[in-house]
């Protein structure tokens, strides 16, 4: 299984994935090949713009980061992407990604600094899940947002993932009602520490 069919396994029934492929309709094999090849997108994004890590081996699993960008940059890629998602989901779909973005962008903004970095995209292949993946994942981010001093921060539409973010020292600064899905979804926050680094470096360390 490849990292991007882990995200698809993991991800499709969330409100946000489920809106953007609305156009699908009740063609499952059609809206699977949609989240591939947006997923797909999305990885590459962020191996240009922010980091993409992958883990191939016993349970695949991917996490996607942004990270602030020129004006320049943050534009361009802007441009590419509303492209990109016209062409791959249709009408219904495009709108619903960008109404959702542009009421959940301006929250986000209002709370959290511009030179935090985004983790914008995680999924650990179902099977897998509960076995620390998804913290190895994302924790040599962390360390190096934390040797930075750079805050970080998420947004998710699952109550049962909190607990997961919490652990690794997140902590939800608001919460919203999104209007195209109906969901509640959850502003997490994490601010650097540069022991917390040291400490995450060593729990990474081979025993």
């Amino acid at each position: 299984m490849t990292a991007v069919c882990a995200l698809v396994d993991a991800l499709r029934h969330d409100p946000f994935y489920v809106a953007i492929t609305e156009g699908c309709a009740d063609n499952e094999a059609l809206r699977r090949e949609m989240l591939c090849q947006y997923f797909d997108y999305s990885m590459s994004e962020g191996a240009r713009l922010g980091r993409c890590l992958v883990v191939l081996e016993e349970t695949p699993a991917a996490a996607v980061w942004l990270l602030p960008a020129s004006e320049e940059q943050t534009v361009s890629a802007a441009q590419a992407k509303t492209e990109f998602l016209a062409t791959l989901l249709g009408p219904k779909g495009a709108a619903n990604y960008h109404r959702i973005i542009e009421f959940m962008a301006p929250r986000a903004q209002a709370i959290v600094s511009v030179s935090a970095w985004y983790l914008s995209i995680i999924g650990v292949s179902p099977g897998g899940q509960g076995r620390g993946v998804g913290r190895r994942l994302v924790e040599p981010t962390l360390a190096e947002a934390d040797h930075v001093g750079a805050a970080c921060y998420l947004e998710t539409f699952s109550p049962h993932n909190l607990r997961f973010y919490e652990r690794l020292d997140f902590k939800v600064v608001a919460s919203h009602q999104e209007p195209v899905t109906g969901e509640e979804y959850f502003i997490m926050e994490r601010m650097p520490d540069e022991s917390r680094e040291h400490n995450i470096l060593l729990s990474q360390e081979p025993t």
